[in-house]
């Protein structure tokens, strides 16, 4: 067997995706995310707010991408840098699905009151910013949440959605989670 058989080619780099669960009820539909991403060969690591587990649990995160879940500022770290600033150093892509309007405020005014709004702080200057918004209509159309998500995309943050519906609130209009296989899609061409 000569020596040129042996060699392989080196895998393809992993791409590193955070991602961010915020407190919507559309919260379930980001361990499909978590679990689309994974399968195409994305590193995704869950960093969830506090509000965010209470609609879904930290449980199906970690199985699905096979990684520690980041609930809070202290939870334990495996080595001596914060979960918080080790994530937001290696991430490719900063991806917040769904995104409340109350994390979009905190974002635009760089309140870092949690580990989610931290992360988003201390994001390392190359990786991509997609936020995926859910929320009620009135809320989305607000001018302050307007000008909120102006903010963000003047720093280069891209929106995906939301799209129109029906609501959880009953009220039919703007405010749904963009689908989560385009959601995905974009995800995966903005790591390309």
């Amino acid at each position: 067997m000569s020596s040129k058989s042996k060699i392989q080619s080196p895998k393809p780099a992993r791409r590193n995706v955070v991602l961010g669960v915020t407190g919507s009820i559309a919260a379930h539909k980001a361990v499909d995310l978590a679990s689309q991403l994974t399968q195409q060969g994305c590193e995704v690591r869950v960093v969830m707010t506090a509000d965010a587990r209470r609609f879904v649990t930290p449980l199906p995160f970690k199985t699905l991408s096979r990684h520690p879940v980041v609930t809070d500022l202290f939870d334990d770290e495996e080595g001596w840098k914060p979960a918080h600033i080790e994530l937001a150093d290696e991430a490719d892509l900063f991806l917040i699905a769904p995104a409340t309007a109350n994390t979009i405020a905190k974002l635009a005014h760089g309140i870092a009151d949690d580990a989610l709004t931290c992360m988003a702080l201390a994001m390392n200057p190359r990786a991509r910013v997609l936020i995926a918004p859910a929320m009620n209509g009135k809320m989305w159309l607000h001018a302050a949440t307007r000008q909120n998500v102006a903010t963000l995309k003047a720093r280069g943050a891209e929106f995906i959605g939301p799209e129109e519906g029906l609501l959880s609130c009953g009220y039919e209009g703007l405010g749904r989670l963009w689908p989560v296989d385009k959601v995905a899609e974009r995800a995966l061409e903005l790591l390309a």
